[in-house]
Formats: structure tokens, C-alpha cells, sequence
């Protein structure tokens, strides 16, 4: 029997695909893009696009297991540069397989006398972005640990300190719907590697493009985006704010903002008029690397070619000032009035549109039963330092899902370090054998999105999905959210939320009072993906809809359709206000980031770990510990087929670096600072400019000396939400000594 099932991509990128899966006789034997999807249009990124190797990996987890052998990286088979497949190979002969009930029943037994000895918040969940399902992302995990009291995890990792920024100005995270891309003129990509990790929105830059419109790519690293752009700026890392307040200098300077829509829709106007007087482009030359006339040239062309949109990712915000940057970057459409039209504005995150019911999913509220009050919350960045610290109580238990902390957290060593300890009770649910696992006392087989079903939003459109079901799990493989409900089982836990099935849960995540949520139901989510219901709430869009913009001589946009082919209008979340902050305008000037002790309006400050920082003469080099284009994270890093599409184990190095060093292409050099070291591959190119080395994120155990390069990355918190600062580290480079 073969049939076509519509599922949806969960992983940690904007575009959220909708997929086709092809299923004959039980198998998974295809997998597409959703030709209906207004995104994704029937094309899949490279990785994905080999799903079926990751579904149908001999590698994959596929039974409980208990460890047998000691913790740690199988050494023998990484020494021997045997290969993924091989390392775990060998890891397997550190387990025994057990029984779901062995394992529950081992799991709530620990946690049991855990709880009695040390409280139960000496347990800690560790989870993010493995994937992004509402439900398998954060519900029924929520609900578990809220109902057992354990400590609360603070999500931060990634782009919360880009979000705070965002939010500062603008009060949600909305912005340009990447179908307006289209009908841009003038496009800036702003850390942002498309190419690499948001390609459906490439298509639509690639048709602005036929029709005239300019695009620049401002970037420390020449990436496969940069390569393709009209203009290339190089910039030093950590210091987009200094450009950004260089660019509203000379905008607001030349009087080329839009006057009337800064009266009508901001506030703090006058003191960001005064603010930047200080960021001259001569001194911001200073910092960026960019030529002062070349920032005059950025400022005019942006602020007087129209419509321009800037597509803004999360690189920016991996910087100990990133919130800042993201604030001062995100005024600069609220300056320029680009807002008001179709192919103008911002865009960084839109997850703001889909208000799902939240509390429906992870019942805060269980946390009174159980303690009768809030739990501590420990930051994940943080990880390291929690797990060697004698904290009060001190975590004795660690359960770790939808993440990979041994590869992707700061300070590398100290995380491995407190991996390590013997009184450590850690449980892994995961789909592979990964460099935490290696760590774990009790490993748990996890489905893929193919496995399971999901409700699924994007965080790069506009659009909801359902992703259904298309195979059986494989072995006794089981999703987050059967664990989770047969941990809460096993622990007494009577509550009726326990027992609700995925479809009960959907129904009540979808039970939202936002009018955008309007009309939205799974039975409808279950036959396509939906736009959302942005005509229920006129505050949200223009009188006209923008038909007034496109008759006054805009582009013609071409009108995107909903699941059922509706015609839709596009979406201009801010063309006449409608700012979610505070006082309901974009705040230039702002209360709340005067509260964290920063400029209310905006500022630069060079980070402490860069060239014009306090530490800027203890190392010479700036290091991108950048993501690989063709991995996700951790993610896909030890599926074969991905792993051809990626040279790994590289340093990148611009030549005059090189050559003070006497390094050249293809030498094995070590890249070092106070907190480790790692041996990689020189490769001597034009990707990075002088004074900044990059070095992409593998799995520990892949690498010599099972390092990750987050080795070298501290456990620095960023100025706003409290993000980890993987771009402001300092280095030195050498050529690697053989071993004696």
C-alpha cells in the first residue's frame, strides 16, 4: 500500500518546511518538499533532503540501554581515525540493552531517592532546539518536570539575547514575511549565511534580483551568501552596533529618515538624534573595518533606495553586546519608515504571530503541588560551572533531551569535567549515539519527525502545519512525549494531564483568544498548512490592505494563497504602529534597557574578548566558532551523506596571519587560549580577514583529542537575555607540534 503523508520539518530553522512523505507498505521511501507550501514550494535544503539515511541509520538508538563500561569518548576507535560509525561501534559494547520497564522503573527510583536526599531540585531537565514541535519541543517534558519540582532550565543558548533586542524596539517578534522579499529593492543580509540556513528565502531574493534590487551582505565570514552578493562588507566581529549607529548617523544627519512616521510611531526620536553625534563613520571605521565612505555609501542607498528590507540572523547577537547590536540594528526600519511598505522592513524572527496556548502545554502551575512555590532556574549556558559548583542543593541528576550540551555548550572541558562525576545520575533520549550519551548512565531511543505527530510553527513565515504521522517508530523507539508520560506513570503522578493524547493536546495548544489564531483547527491543519488569520484583527494591517501602497508605485506583489488557495493579503505588522511595547510605539529610548543597566537608547561597547577590548593584547586573533553549512547545530553530523557535503576539521585563516606564523595551507596547527586547545587544518583562503581565525562546530568525539571547538568559548553571558557569547573569544595560532 503506498500513500503520501503531509508532515512538516521540526528542525532549528526558519523555514519550517512542509514535507511530502512517501510511505509504500510501511517504509518511508521519499521524501519532498510540499509543492503547496507559499515557502517552501517543493524543495528541500541538501540535509534534509537525505532524511531517509537519518530515519534508516544503522546507527540509529533504537532500545533502552544501560551503561556497562566506563563514561567517556570510545577513544581506542577516534585514535585510530576509524570514523563515526566505527567510534560508535564501539560505544555500543559500553551498553546493555534493558526493557522500557527496566528503565523507567531505574530512572523513578533515582529520582525517588534523589529527591529525599538532596530535593527535587537536585534534578535538571536539559533540552532546546533538537527540534521545534510545540508538543515534543515543550509540553509534556514541561509538565513532568513542573509536577516533579525539579530545577527549571533557562532556554538561553541561542537567541534569546537577539530577541530581547528585537523586542526592546518593537515589543514582539514580528517583521517582513519573506514572500515581500520579492518586491524589495534594496536587500541587506546581515550575518545572515541564507544560503546555508534559510534558503527558502533565497528564491525570492533571487527574483527581487531579476527585477533590479541591490543585494549586500555585511559579514565577518565570506559565506556561500556573501559570495553570491552585489556588495561584500567585511566586518569585525561584535561590532554591528557601532555600524548600525554609523548608519543613523548619517541618515538622520543627511535628514533622509521619514519624519512623519518617526513623529507618529516612535518615541526617544531626540535622544537617538543626540546619540549618534558620537559614531561618526570615521570612528566607526575604526572598529568595523569598514571604510567610513563605504558606511556613508550603506546609509544612502538604504535609507533612499525603496523598498529595503534587512534580513537580520542570530551571528549578530553571539557577541557579549549582541542584544544592543540587535536593538540598534532593528531601529533602523523604524527610523526610515520602511515599515509601510510591501518589501520593507525587518526581518529576524516572526515566531510572535502564532500565540499558541502555552500554558495548555506545560502547566506551569504543577510546580505548587509539588514545591508550593516557583523553582530555581539554572541558565544552560552555564551548564559547566553548575555541574562542578557546590550549588545548594547540588544537581545529582541530569535528563537531557532534544540537545547535545557535550558538543554545543561554552567552556567544553568544564562541561565534560562535570559529565564525569560518578555521583552524576544522567538519562539521554536520543536518536544516535552522541558525544552526550557518552556520558549517560541510561540512553533511551527517541523517534524522528517522521515517527511521531507534531504541531509545528515557523519562525521565518507566516504559516502553521500539523505534521502527521508517516511511519511506525522504529524498534522501541518512543517521542517525548510518551516518555515523559510514562515517567509521570511510573512516579505516581495522578493528574489527568498526563493522559491526554497528542491530538487532545493540539486541540488545546490551538485554544488561543488571539483573533490571528482564529478559524484555525486541527482537523484544517490536518489537510495543509495555514496562514495566519491576520484579517481578524484590522489594528495588525493597513485600512486598504496595501493595495494603497502598491498604486502609489510599488512593486506588484504577487499575492500569496492560504492552505485552502485563499487570496491573502500581505502583511505589514507596523505600517501604522502597532508596536507591542510598552507605549505602544518603537522605543528608540527605552525604560526597560535602562533597567539592565545599559544606554536606554544604544551604544557600543568592543567586547571584553576582541582586538579593541579589555583583553585585546592578550591574544591576537578573534575567533568565528561558526556553524557548518551543511550540519544544523550537532545536528546531521554523523549521518555519511551529510558528512560528504562538509570538510570538517578546519581552521580558516586569512595570509598574512598565516604567513607571520609560518603556516600554510594544509599544515596542522593548534588554535589556543586559557581555557583549551584543539589541532586542526590550516586552510590559508579569503573567508576571513586579518585578525580572524574560524573553525566550525563537529562532535567532540570526531575530533582529535575529542575536543569540540567550544573548548575555547566561555561561559560569558550576553548584555540582554542572557545568551552565550560563542563570537567574542580570543586566540592564538601555531603550527602543531608532533608528538614525541
Amino acid at each position: 500500500m503506498k500513500k503520501v503523508v503531509h508532515a512538516a520539518c521540526p528542525h532549528d530553522c526558519p523555514d519550517a518546511c512542509g514535507v511530502l512523505i512517501t510511505v509504500q507498505d510501511g517504509l518511508a521511501t521519499k521524501i519532498q518538499g510540499d509543492p503547496e507550501h507559499p515557502v517552501t514550494r517543493g524543495f528541500l535544503c541538501a540535509k534534509v533532503a537525505k532524511y531517509l539515511d537519518r530515519v534508516y541509520s544503522p546507527d540509529r538508538v533504537l532500545y533502552p540501554m544501560r551503561r556497562v563500561g566506563p563514561k567517556g569518548p570510545a577513544a581506542c576507535a577516534a585514535e585510530a581515525g576509524e570514523g563515526a560509525r566505527a567510534t560508535q561501534g564501539i560505544q555500543k559494547q559500553s551498553w546493555q540493552r534493558i526493557s522500557w520497564d527496566e528503565a523507567l522503573d531505574e530512572i523513578a527510583s533515582r529520582f525517588r531517592a534523589i529527591t529525599a536526599e538532596f530535593g527535587s531540585e537536585s534534578i535538571l531537565p536539559y533540552s532546546y532546539g533538537g527540534t521545534l514541535g510545540a508538543l515534543n519541543g515543550a509540553s509534556m517534558d514541561r509538565r513532568f518536570f513542573h509536577r516533579l519540582g525539579a530545577s527549571q532550565l533557562e532556554r538561553s543558548i541561542c537567541s534569546a539575547a537577539g530577541e530581547a533586542g528585537l523586542k526592546s524596539v518593537l515589543g514582539v517578534k514580528l517583521g517582513t514575511e519573506p514572500e515581500q522579499f520579492r518586491d524589495s529593492k534594496y536587500i541587506i543580509a546581515w550575518a545572515s549565511n541564507i544560503h546555508g540556513n534559510n534558503v527558502h528565502l533565497w528564491p525570492f531574493i533571487a527574483e527581487a534580483r531579476r527585477q533590479g534590487a541591490k543585494l549586500v551582505v555585511i559579514d565577518p565570514y565570506r559565506t556561500r551568501t556573501a559570495a553570491c552578493a552585489d556588495w561584500y562588507l567585511p566586518i569585525n566581529p561584535g561590532t554591528d552596533a557601532a555600524l548600525a549607529l554609523g548608519m543613523m548617523h548619517v541618515i538622520i544627519g543627511e535628514n533622509l529618515h521619514d519624519a512623519d512616521y518617526v513623529s507618529k510611531y516612535t518615541i526617544g526620536f531626540e535622544q537617538l538624534q543626540e546619540k549618534v553625534k558620537e559614531y561618526p563613520p570615521e570612528r566607526v571605521a575604526q572598529w568595523t573595518g569598514i571604510a567610513a565612505e563605504d558606511i556613508r555609501r550603506l546609509a544612502r542607498e538604504y535609507a533612499t533606495v525603496r523598498p529595503s528590507v534587512i534580513r537580520l540572523n542570530y551571528g549578530v547577537q553571539r557577541s557579549e553586546r549582541g542584544g544592543m547590536a540587535t536593538r540598534a540594528i532593528t531601529m533602523l526600519p523604524c527610523i526610515t519608515g520602511g515599515w509601510k511598505e510591501i518589501g520593507g522592513g525587518l526581518q529576524m524572527s516572526l515566531s510572535g504571530a502564532v500565540d499558541l496556548n502555552t500554558e495548555a502545554l506545560k502547566r506551569p502551575d504543577l510546580m505548587q503541588a509539588a514545591l508550593g512555590r516557583e523553582a530555581r532556574t539554572i541558565n544552560m549556558v552555564e551548564l559547566g560551572r553548575v555541574l562542578n559548583k557546590q550549588n545548594d542543593p547540588p544537581v545529582k541528576a541530569l535528563f537531557v533531551y532534544n540537545s547535545n550540551p557535550a558538543s554545543v555548550c561554552p567552556d567544553h572541558k568544564e562541561v565534560v569535567r562535570g559529565l564525569m562525576r560518578p555521583d552524576l545520575f544522567t538519562v539521554v533520549h536520543e536518536q544516535f549515539f552522541t558525544d552526550t550519551t557518552d556520558y549517560a548512565d541510561i540512553v533511551l531511543p527517541a523517534t524522528t519527525f517522521f515517527e511521531h505527530k507534531d504541531l509545528q510553527k515557523g519562525y521565518g513565515h507566516y504559516y502553521l502545519q500539523v505534521s502527521n504521522q508517516a511511519i511506525a517508530p522504529l524498534g522501541e523507539c518512543r517521542s517525548n512525549v510518551e516518555v515523559f508520560r510514562a515517567l509521570a506513570e511510573r512516579m505516581g503522578f495522578e493528574e489527568e494531564c498526563f493522559r491526554e493524547s497528542v491530538d487532545e493536546m493540539i486541540d488545546a495548544a490551538l485554544e488561543s483568544n488571539d483573533p490571528w489564531m482564529e478559524g484555525i483547527s486541527r482537523k484544517r491543519l490536518e489537510r495543509g498548512q495555514v496562514r495566519m488569520n491576520f484579517s481578524a484583527s484590522g489594528t495588525r494591517l493597513p485600512a486598504s490592505g496595501g493595495a494603497h501602497l502598491r498604486s502609489a508605485g510599488q512593486p506588484g506583489a504577487a499575492v500569496p494563497t492560504n492552505a485552502n488557495s485563499t487570496p491573502t493579503m500581505p502583511f505589514l505588522p507596523f505600517a501604522q504602529g502597532g508596536f507591542r511595547t510598552a507605549s505602544g510605539k518603537a522605543e528608540l529610548y527605552s525604560e526597560s534597557v535602562k533597567a539592565l543597566g545599559l544606554d536606554p537608547v544604544a551604544d557600543f561597547t568592543p567586547p571584553t574578548e576582541s582586538r579593541h577590548g579589555t583583553k585585546g593584547k592578550t591574544l591576537p586573533l578573534e575567533l568565528l566558532a561558526r556553524k557548518s553549512d551543511n550540519f544544523l547545530n550537532s545536528t546531521f553530523t554523523n549521518v555519511p551523506s551529510v558528512q560528504e557535503m562538509e570538510e570538517t576539521g578546519l581552521l580558516e585563516i586569512c595570509a598574512d596571519d598565516a604567513r607571520a606564523r609560518g603556516i600554510a595551507d594544509g599544515d596542522k596547527v593548534r588554535v589556543f587560549n586559557h581555557r583549551g586547545d584543539m589541532v586542526l587544518k590550516a586552510r590559508v583562503d579569503g573567508k576571513v580577514q586579518a585578525g580572524v581565525v574560524s573553525a566550525s562546530l563537529n562532535w567532540a568525539k570526531m575530533t582529535p583529542g575529542f575536543q569540540s571547538i567550544n573548548a575555547l568559548i566561555s561561559e560569558k553571558l550576553t548584555d540582554m537575555g542572557n545568551s552565550a557569547t560563542f563570537y567574542s573569544v580570543l586566540v592564538e595560532v601555531e603550527l602543531s607540534k608532533p608528538p614525541h
